[in-house]
């Protein structure tokens, strides 16, 4: 009888230099791990809370209401011929996904500090994770929106079918900007300071409170740099058919946040290399 010698796998983990493969491929084959993660993250959230994930629906619903008061009431702001409610609420859906997947986003590498430091894994499964979490707030408050609609006796047109475009696009922008984020905030932790002014600032620099359509036509394709322009004025197109067709204004956007989305991954991948070290 012969004996085989088995011989023991050895994986080599060694820092990176410069820049480098983004190795998408780890990312799914820790698929497991993303939903754990994920898993995580929905929990960490609403642990010990009393309204738990009600938080979700208040968050925009309370907003909207506010800004009923304030800029649709007293300041007249107009609304496209859709009643202001409804019309703030629908940009507040796709508008808080994006905050708050940013926002988490930006310090869940230091957040996870413990298991960075203990165990080998792609560290992009952190970040994606809370972005991904996100998603299941926006599933939440979604429904409201329709009962919103049904409320003012407004109809969802045809061009409905864009949704999912315009979901995938507030998906990649919160994603790309929480790549930058969390990996800078590893190094210089003013990043947590800075993104609440930014978070606010980037409000008011997207057709939240107001329409686009009150900018001059030539300046509409310049201001959808902000990719959260195409989203929000998508949303509304596509679900109230208002007149701003988001056409040059989606390229425009759709352009910026995927220039985000892969200018933050090879960031993300060549800072890497110190999180474990820095965090």
């Amino acid at each position: 009888m012969t004996h085989t010698s088995i011989r023991p796998h050895t994986l080599r983990i060694e820092p990176t230099r410069g820049w480098v493969a983004l190795r998408l491929g780890e990312v799914v084959a820790y698929r497991e791990l993303l939903y754990f993660l994920v898993w995580r993250d929905l929990k960490v959230r609403y642990k010990q809370t009393i309204l738990g994930v009600a938080w979700a629906v208040l968050q925009p619903l309370l907003t909207m209401l506010v800004f009923a008061l304030f800029f649709g009431r007293l300041a007249r702001v107009p609304s496209d011929g859709v009643p202001y409610p409804l019309f703030a609420y629908t940009a507040l859906v796709p508008w808080t996904f994006f905050a708050t997947g940013l926002t988490l986003a930006s310090n869940s590498l230091v957040g996870s500090a413990n298991l960075i430091t203990k165990v080998y894994f792609p560290r992009l499964t952190i970040p994606l994770a809370t972005v991904l979490a996100g998603l299941v707030d926006f599933a939440l408050a979604f429904p409201v929106l329709f009962g919103l609609m049904w409320w003012n006796g407004v109809a969802p047109t045809a061009q409905v079918v864009w949704l999912p475009v315009f979901i995938a696009l507030a998906f990649a922008t919160a994603l790309g900007v929480g790549l930058w984020l969390s990996a800078l905030n590893v190094e210089f932790r003013d990043v947590r300071h800075v993104v609440p002014f930014l978070t606010q600032l980037w409000m008011f620099a997207t057709p939240i409170a107001y329409p686009s359509s009150l900018l001059p036509e030539k300046w509409r394709t310049l201001y959808a740099l902000n990719p959260m322009v195409g989203v929000v004025e998508g949303f509304r197109w596509a679900l109230l058919g208002t007149a701003t067709r988001p056409g040059p204004m989606i390229v425009v956007s759709g352009a910026a946040a995927l220039a985000l989305l892969i200018g933050g991954a090879f960031f993300f991948r060549r800072m890497e290399r110190t999180f474990a070290d820095v965090v």
